[in-house]
């Protein structure tokens, strides 16, 4: 037994590396800000001009509320590319994270004014802020553990537990906040918790020495540059064809659609000319198959997200005027029911974790394409309740909340097959000089999948609650099904990335940043 004194970015508590409870608890007070007002949006959109109990809202309709709804979540999310780039060529992720909770602490102080302004300036601050923060905390979560260290799922689902840990708070808390005090003190109230975050995260920065450092590229003999990427695409007719045709289509978009999804569509091309570069400059077909994974893996979290969305609108408006919330003579707030998905997951995270690890030592299948496929079939049979609950109400006017509660624990299981999982699988087969990079490609694909929610749940006003439930269900069970169909080959494209996982002992276990593999 060895009698070294271990440094504190060494030491752990309850198996995993202490550093992970100091993110777990950055992560968890930044999600309580974020849900939290996450919640309130579409409501407080919605809510007339005149207001009711809680204040004045906006006195938007559904569809206009749903719309911004899309692309804040959007743009909260997609700006994980720019964040990540920052943290790579510029300050490294521990430096990211602390800017990125700074910005955070302004955007919901801003909110707590009642001017339209502020509404907008606090929402663009939280995109900035959250655009810094989100990835590269993640990739933080990711270089405290060794390659093919088998505790890397583990923390990652307990990372998850402070994520939904700070959801549950908001939303069992901020409601009760704003139906006292109005909708701007539930603003202010997640720049509070914010400042808790911050501190935290500052404080503990002893247990985070050897995790999100910047290296600078004079020290990375493998390190290269955007901007030569971007200049060698003019070299590469092929890859340059394709981006060509990508902007030609954003141009289209443009004019056919409107300015603000021709932009969209712009920057989509140039995150796609460089994730082609990329593909293209990596120099062993192993990292070209692993690269190539990765982004398939992304259309499955876009369709999970896309449906999952619905959460914070569709289903919030549904809750909100179709749901019997009525409960021993005590109505329920609306914003209460978004604790669900945050309470099942604090019940499940580690339990779901387990099976999986057991699987796994047992040598039956549980490679993170499956879980993350399974994940989408199930969070879409989660939508079956909500095919009822519509029924419901066509025949009698409202809806019982056991269907709501129903669909949050399906699509809670579906979550946490899909979500900390392919986090975990990213710092797997990410070369580390494009860990960031990738993450931050992750979380815009996430941000993509809240767009697409915005613009199916906009839809509901034209084809109604039913149709659109039922299409989910459809949509989501088909495309869970047809990549376990090609589970097998995609595996192969992994190259055993994750066949080497094992459980490691204490000296192979010390925190390390993110392994080239």
């Amino acid at each position: 037994m060895s009698n070294t004194v271990k440094l504190p970015h060494q030491k752990e508590l309850f198996g995993q590396p202490i550093g992970l409870y100091i993110l777990f608890l950055t992560e968890m007070w930044e999600r309580f800000s974020y849900y939290g007002m996450r919640a309130l949006l579409v409501l407080y959109m919605t809510t007339q001009t005149i207001g009711d109990d809680r204040g004045a809202g906006l006195g938007w309709t559904n569809q206009e509320a749903l719309a911004l709804y899309g692309w804040y979540t959007m743009l909260v999310y997609v700006m994980s590319i720019p964040g990540g780039m920052i943290a790579d060529k510029l300050i490294g992720q521990k430096k990211a994270v602390l800017f990125g909770a700074i910005v955070l602490c302004l955007g919901h102080g801003v909110l707590i004014l009642t001017d339209i302004w502020a509404f907008y300036t606090g929402l663009g601050l939280v995109i900035l802020g959250v655009g810094l923060l989100k990835p590269n905390i993640s990739t933080m979560v990711g270089g405290l553990y060794k390659e093919g260290d088998i505790r890397r799922d583990k923390g990652f689902s307990i990372f998850y537990i402070g994520i939904n840990l700070g959801s549950l708070l908001a939303t069992m808390v901020v409601g009760g906040v704003v139906a006292k005090w109005g909708w701007h003190a539930g603003f202010g109230l997640a720049g509070f918790v914010m400042v808790l975050g911050l501190i935290n995260y500052i404080a503990g920065q002893k247990y985070l020495k050897e995790v999100g450092n910047f290296i600078p590229s004079e020290n990375d003999k493998t390190e290269v540059s955007y901007g030569a990427l971007y200049s060698k695409l003019f070299s590469s007719p092929k890859q340059l064809g394709i981006v060509v045709i990508l902007f030609l289509l954003s141009i289209y978009g443009w004019y056919t659609l409107e300015w603000g999804f021709g932009l969209l569509f712009m920057f989509l091309t140039a995150i796609s000319a460089l994730l082609i570069m990329i593909y293209k400059e990596l120099d062993t077909q192993v990292y070209k198959d692993r690269f190539l994974v990765l982004l398939l893996s992304f259309i499955m979290v876009i369709i999970f997200w896309g449906a999952f969305e619905q959460a914070g609108g569709l289903m919030n408006l549904y809750t909100e005027t179709n749901t019997n919330r009525m409960l021993f003579g005590w109505e329920i707030p609306t914003v209460m029911f978004q604790s669900l998905n945050a309470g099942f997951i604090i019940i499940f995270a580690t339990i779901v974790a387990g099976i999986w690890a057991k699987r796994k030592l047992k040598g039956k299948e549980a490679s993170s394409l499956f879980k993350m496929a399974l994940g989408i079939i199930i969070m879409g049979f989660g939508f079956l309740f909500m095919v009822f609950a519509a029924m419901e109400f066509e025949k009698s006017g409202t809806s019982s909340m056991i269907w709501l509660v129903l669909a949050y624990l399906f699509h809670t299981i579906g979550e946490l097959c899909i979500s900390p999982v392919a986090l975990s699988f990213i710092t797997k087969l990410a070369p580390v000089k494009y860990a960031s990079l990738m993450m931050g490609v992750y979380f815009a694909a996430t941000g993509l999948g809240n767009k697409v929610a915005g613009i199916i749940g906009e839809s509901a006003s034209e084809f109604g609650e039913l149709t659109i439930f039922s299409g989910i269900v459809i949509f989501t069970v088909i495309i869970g099904l047809l990549f376990i169909l090609i589970l097998k080959p995609l595996k192969r494209l992994t190259h055993g990335a994750e066949e080497s996982e094992r459980v490691l002992k204490n000296e192979e276990a010390e925190g390390f940043e993110l392994a080239d593999n």
